[in-house]
């Protein structure tokens, strides 16, 4: 009984030893694998980080494009408008002289009031 106790203890003993080792290794590599988890994650935010300042350069690119290109169709919108008035001026002169000169004729020689200019009539 003595011998079987003693290969206990021994055996226990030896155990412990190994745990002691092992322990510590079982550490180093769990430690060792947080690090290496937390490198991939740094180097991922690294690179969604640098996505995301090229996103966002091209957003702003494409916004300030879209502004240039409101401000050029506002432009081209209000020189339209400007030649427009401009025509319908014109054409209100002309049709102002068109009047003048019909109000000219028609006391020059009444007859021709009814616009065919055939004074035979």
């Amino acid at each position: 009984m003595k011998t079987l106790i003693i290969v206990i203890i021994v055996i226990v003993v030896v155990l412990a030893l190994l745990a002691l080792v092992a322990l510590p290794r079982m550490r180093g590599q769990a430690a060792e694998r947080k690090r290496v988890a937390a490198q991939q994650h740094l180097e991922e935010a690294n690179q969604r980080s640098a996505r995301a300042e090229s996103a966002q350069a091209m957003a702003e690119e494409q916004a300030a494009r879209a502004r240039r290109e409101r401000a050029d169709a506002e432009l081209r919108a209000a020189d339209n408008e400007r030649d427009a008035q401009e025509r319908m001026a014109e054409a209100e002169r002309e049709r102002a002289e068109a009047q003048r000169l019909q109000e000219r004729a028609s006391t020059l020689d009444p007859r021709l009031q009814d616009g065919d200019g055939d004074p035979t009539r």
